[in-house]
């Protein structure tokens, strides 16, 4: 990685966002960097991916690298997203383990505390969704995480509220050492747009469908072609399901739900890309792609 020079003073250093599903991770990198980059969701293992994101203050760089949901995996797909997320962690500057400080630890928090102690990394526990918890039991919920690990640090915030936020932004600097910047300054995402534009139309499928087509969903963008002659970018899409039936719900009555998923995700899209756009939806039926070798390399899962 080409290094953009060393600043006196100047702190930088790559962060792991780890814990369970739905505990905020996602909701927590958007919020810090102020760009809607990772996709966020009420069902659980929305992020697929590792996502590099970059928040370039005057006197630091923090990259966070958003990783899957650490879960027990059901399938092949599952510990793919478990061997991502602990992957990440070799090499890196900081852990930040977020937690839903609503619930107690349970047994998939005492599975990732336990992998985290095998790196030597330093641990900030962050207590997310501060803003739904009352404050008589705040001191006790962060008690019973303090026994299940023990932290460098920790802090209680709400991502969705933005509360302590700035305490957290200052908090991981002071972990970091003195090193370069590794991205210029309106740098938000290593990420290439087509991989953000997959994710925005996932994002959509997931909240609009709920149940009935939880994670067996996959996105392919097969077309990303510039059309100066018409001042938008035509995107085509593939949107890959296990079963007919999930094809038919994500279609829905007379097309109703894919124009729906379409013109929403569009307008993130347009906002993301500061152009028109034209977005083509397909919905194709993989079957079981999600056990599948030769399915899970073709849609990027898999290396």
């Amino acid at each position: 990685m080409e290094q953009l020079g060393v600043k006196e003073g100047f702190k930088s250093g790559f962060i792991a966002v780890v814990g369970q599903p739905n505990v905020g991770k996602s909701t927590l990198i958007n919020s810090l960097i102020g760009e809607k980059i990772a996709i966020t969701s009420r069902k659980a293992q929305t992020t697929r991916n590792k996502i590099q994101c970059i928040l370039t203050l005057d006197g630091a760089q923090l990259i966070f690298i958003d990783t899957p949901g650490i879960h027990t995996p059901q399938d092949k797909m599952g510990k793919y997203l478990n061997k991502t997320a602990y992957n990440v962690l070799k090499g890196i500057d900081l852990v930040l383990f977020v937690v839903d400080v609503n619930y107690p630890p349970n047994a998939e928090d005492k599975r990732i505390a336990s992998e985290l102690e095998k790196f030597d990394s330093p641990i900030l526990l962050v207590l997310n969704k501060v803003d739904a918890i009352k404050k008589s039991d705040l001191a006790r919920r962060i008690k019973e995480y303090e026994r299940l690990l023990e932290p460098d640090d920790l802090l209680s915030i709400s991502a969705k509220q933005e509360t302590n936020l700035e305490q957290l932004v200052e908090l991981m600097i002071d972990f970091l050492s003195e090193g370069p910047q590794y991205y210029p300054d309106n740098m938000i995402t290593d990420q290439i747009e087509q991989f953000i534009i997959a994710e925005l139309i996932r994002e959509k499928i997931l909240k609009h469908t709920h149940q009935e087509v939880p994670h067996s969903v996959a996105i392919e963008v097969i077309d990303f072609v510039e059309r100066e002659d018409k001042g938008l970018i035509e995107i085509r899409v593939n949107i890959y399901v296990e079963r007919s039936s999930q094809k038919g719900i994500i279609i829905g009555k007379n097309g109703k739900m894919l124009k729906k998923i379409g013109t929403q995700a569009r307008q993130d899209i347009e906002d993301l890309l500061s152009t028109k756009v034209f977005l083509d939806l397909w919905v194709k039926v993989e079957k079981d792609w999600r056990d599948e070798d030769d399915a899970l390399k073709m849609l990027g899962y898999k290396k």
